[in-house]
């Protein structure tokens, strides 16, 4: 019985193969949209992520207690030897590198500047950031002279200095809080996207900052990059609460950078209501399609009443054809999307330069295609093509013979 019904369904949804395509387009276009979106925000987060946690920022960050928020000299990480030689055993670490950082000026014969002076190794720093790869303008710390800076293009610029000019570094050392200055000599100039680092930070060399703050072999920050992304984002992860002791603190990029992880649940949200303005538009088309295909057969209703068909077998024909409008729909609608997406994540989109929660993105987006996409989406779209077609069904049940085939007459 059931497969009669289900052949008759069929039979009758193409009875107009016109409006029944018009519909089945309209319903697979609005999930070849919700496949798409979803692939979209999958590679923009992905890209997001990318970029805030290579750039600079690394997957996590080890300091002293409170050092994030007073950035004061003098708060450096607590038995930072014990630390770095247990990370060196730690699986889940791929990379990391120590780093000192002060906020001091910079001086040149033109101008003056505030920024960011953070003291790096040369040799470890080019796993945790792309400052090596960004450099427009001479080299990335070549050589061996303590006194090379790297500065950003558009501290360059304020600054009116090139290649080989000298500027003056002024910060306050550690402890005594006495003003120390020194002068480099700029080697290297960087342009990342983000124009805060380009017009305020600055890079020299470790040791050299140890020296000048007076901090001996101690550093204010550890980067981590994990061997996994997704282990910066597993708030659960062991190695926070393994290295959240001697005073210090170990935090993923997650809470550095929290308004990046609340526009991330936002994605969510807008997802839901993408659908729900979807799913409207589903109701609206499968309820007009299976009316106008109810009232052109008025007249065959009232006579398959009349002969003896149940009530129950008029609504289950009703909700076989909602089903099986819904099936085509599913069809359309993920060969739509397939192409769409898979094209987009060969070509990439184009947002570049455009700013997201303090995280400019530098790259294209490329859509990131799932299975899920294509298993939840079409699987929603069936059961509310179903459940729309209650009504028809329950209209056509509840069908007087006399006044169906009257009303055609």
């Amino acid at each position: 019985m059931w497969w009669i019904l289900i052949k008759l369904a069929w039979r009758n949804l193409f009875r107009n193969t016109r409006r029944t395509f018009i519909a089945g387009t309209a319903i697979g276009i609005g999930l070849a949209a919700l496949i798409f979106v979803d692939a979209l925000w999958i590679g923009m987060e992905e890209n997001m992520i990318r970029i805030a946690t290579s750039s600079f920022l690394g997957d996590g960050q080890i300091h002293q207690e409170d050092f994030r928020q007073t950035q004061e000299v003098e708060r450096t990480i607590n038995q930072h030897h014990q630390v770095l030689s247990n990370l060196k055993q730690e699986e889940v670490v791929a990379h990391f590198t120590p780093r000192t950082f002060v906020f001091g000026m910079i001086t040149s014969p033109a101008h003056v500047i505030a920024a960011a002076l953070v003291g790096v190794d040369p040799v470890t720093e080019k796993y945790l950031s792309h400052v090596d790869e960004m450099i427009t303008e001479g080299g990335y710390f070549e050589g061996d002279n303590e006194r090379n800076i790297v500065i950003g293009s558009k501290m360059a610029e304020v600054l009116e200095v090139e290649i080989g000019d000298r500027v003056v570094a002024t910060v306050s050392q550690a402890k005594t809080g006495d003003l120390a200055q020194e002068m480099f000599r700029i080697s290297g100039v960087f342009h990342f996207h983000n124009h805060e680092m380009n017009r305020g930070m600055a890079f020299i060399r470790l040791e050299k900052s140890q020296q000048i703050l007076g901090l001996k072999d101690d550093v204010h920050q550890i980067a981590i990059k994990f061997t996994d992304v997704k282990y910066g984002q597993d708030k659960l992860l062991p190695f926070w609460s393994k290295y959240s002791k001697y005073g210090n603190e170990a935090v993923s990029w997650t809470e550095i950078l929290p308004e990046l992880e609340t526009i991330f649940e936002w994605t969510n949200v807008s997802k839901v209501l993408l659908g729900f303005v979807f799913f409207i538009i589903v109701v609206f088309g499968i309820i007009n399609t299976l009316f106008m295909s109810l009232y052109e057969r008025m007249f065959e209703f009232g006579v398959l009443r009349a002969i003896g068909t149940r009530p129950s077998r008029m609504a289950q024909l009703i909700l076989f054809e909602a089903g099986s409008l819904g099936v085509l729909s599913i069809g359309i609608g993920i060969i739509l999307g397939l192409i769409t997406t898979y094209i987009c994540s060969k070509t990439g989109i184009d947002y570049t330069g455009i700013e997201v929660a303090g995280v400019t993105i530098q790259e294209l987006i490329y859509p990131v295609m799932v299975i899920d996409q294509f298993i939840f989406y079409p699987f929603w779209v069936l059961v509310f093509t179903t459940i729309t077609g209650l009504y028809p069904a329950w209209y056509a049940a509840r069908m007087s013979p006399a006044e169906a085939m009257r009303r055609v007459g």
